[in-house]
């Protein structure tokens, strides 16, 4: 048995729905998450709306023999687009722009490639999978213009992110318990302020 990436179109992620419902469901079920599993067919209904937006991209984790994937061989996958202009306000696209500032958000965010998630199977975690899908998603972000949004308390992640170049934007003292980072080839990072991660 083997373990990889590949990266993948709408139409191939899609039909492979029941192992990414299932992979969403335990990747999201522990701390700080604690989803509900039913939460992963929300997801799942969402995603064939998101294949739609301009820059999607994806890349699935498999696990199996190469020459026969099937549905349950997905073991993690990662999803991106291009940040619409203006910026969004539905989801957590407020609690971005309350950390960055209408100014920074339209000037780092808008246009530049937006990674909406990143899953893993537990059993699949500390394999370098999550970091193989996160490059795979995110190497040809225009002008390395990359960022993402997560949890604050999601400690397995946020390390990973930093051990990967990603950098935490720093947020008011008071606010939303996100996590706001960008990409290890953003311009925004030549600020010495955030080279120094939050």
């Amino acid at each position: 048995m083997a373990r990889w990436v590949q990266p993948t179109g709408a139409e191939a992620l899609l039909a492979r729905r029941d192992g990414i419902r299932r992979t969403y469901a335990e990747a999201f079920a522990g701390p700080p998450w604690h989803e509900d599993p039913e939460l992963a067919d929300g997801y799942v209904h969402r995603l064939a709306k998101d294949a739609a937006r301009p820059g999607f991209r994806a890349a699935l984790a498999l696990d199996g023999v190469p020459e026969e994937p099937d549905a349950d061989s997905v073991v993690g996958f990662a999803t991106a687009w291009t940040t619409a202009s203006p910026f969004p306000s539905a989801r957590g696209y407020a609690a971005v722009a309350s950390v960055l500032g209408p100014e920074r958000t339209a000037a780092w965010l808008v246009g530049a490639l937006e990674v909406d998630e990143l899953a893993l199977s537990p059993h699949a975690r500390g394999t370098g999978l999550a970091a193989a899908l996160l490059e795979s998603v995110t190497a040809s972000a225009p002008e390395g213009r990359c960022w993402l949004l997560t949890s604050a308390d999601a400690e397995p992640a946020v390390r990973l992110y930093r051990r990967l170049g990603w950098r935490r934007v720093p947020g008011p003292a008071e606010g939303p318990d996100i996590a706001v980072f960008l990409g290890p080839g953003h311009p925004a990072l030549r600020d010495p302020a955030l080279r120094a991660d939050a």
